[in-house]
């Protein structure tokens, strides 16, 4: 860990005798716009040859906490990644709606004794299950958000679809847009948004496959939209064409993420077990 933790401040040694922003980068990334905001708010103290940061205060959820058995993937001061089940949105959509996972989460730090916020970094659709991350502080969700946008997070799914893909293993490059027609869909447009996912067979059944996705981009629905449009929609997928009596849901799970971590610079994997419901299709596809 870089620095020492002393509550809501970490402790820095630094090489030189100033405390300038560029000083403290050098041991601990802290994103200029976070320094400032610490110089404002008296969030920067120097004893010595040391300084202290004020980047682990004490926050409200943002989101009442309620209890779930929540299945943690990882946790250290500045991260936290969980298992997300189906059939729970992973925020609230409208004032007071409750039984998200931002609720179990902030359930969770309460009964853990910590204060931070609840920051998701990406999301899954409500019927996908798999690993979700989150950043506790301003900090490591500042620093993540940026390795989002640099695409430097890697996320990969599970998933089964209808048929045998053709070839086994491919690119799928095909813009995303809305459709028009029915407002919870996305479609394949030439006006939408660029959408790229690599798909990879693991195993083929008699008429159907499982599969190991990985997105370049993050588009809602992508995989199910992706997988519809070369003809293999997801098992359970109603909405995109796919077949209802295989499977209650879309067949889709986070099972893996890729990324360094913000602050100590540690390379993760983070992988999200199959639930009991993805695990008894296989098996009886199998069969």
């Amino acid at each position: 860990m870089t620095g020492r933790r002393k509550g809501e401040w970490i402790e820095l040694a630094l090489p030189g005798d100033t405390c300038a922003w560029e000083e403290v980068n050098a041991v601990l990334p802290v994103p200029l716009k976070l320094w400032r905001k610490l110089e404002r708010e008296g969030g920067i103290r120097r004893q010595g040859k040391k300084v202290l940061l004020k980047v682990f205060p004490d926050e409200a959820s943002p989101v009442p906490g309620e209890w779930t058995d929540l299945q943690v993937l990882f946790e250290d001061d500045y991260l936290l990644v969980v298992n997300k089940p189906a059939g729970m949105a992973v925020h609230p959509s409208e004032p007071g709606q409750r039984g998200t996972l931002a609720n179990a989460v902030a359930g969770y730090y309460e009964s853990t004794g910590q204060s931070c916020g609840v920051r998701h970094i990406h999301r899954l659709d409500q019927d996908t299950s798999g690993a979700v991350l989150y950043a506790k502080y301003e900090l490591p969700h500042l620093l993540l958000d940026e390795a989002m946008r640099e695409k430097a997070i890697g996320r990969i799914y599970a998933a089964v679809c209808g048929g045998l893909p053709a070839p086994p293993a491919g690119t799928i490059s095909a813009p995303i847009g809305k459709d028009r027609h029915h407002r919870a869909r996305r479609r394949v447009s030439p006006g939408g948004d660029a959408a790229v996912t690599h798909y990879r067979t693991v195993e083929s059944f008699r008429d159907a496959a499982l599969l190991e996705l990985r997105l370049e981009t993050g588009r809602t629905h992508q995989i199910r939209v992706h997988m519809s449009h070369i003809g293999h929609p997801l098992l359970g997928d109603v909405l995109y064409g796919g077949r209802m009596n295989a499977f209650g849901r879309q067949a889709l799970h986070g099972a893996r993420l890729l990324f360094r971590h913000p602050v100590t610079g540690e390379e993760l994997a983070v992988d999200a077990p199959y639930p009991d419901d993805f695990r008894e299709l296989l098996a009886v596809l199998n069969a």
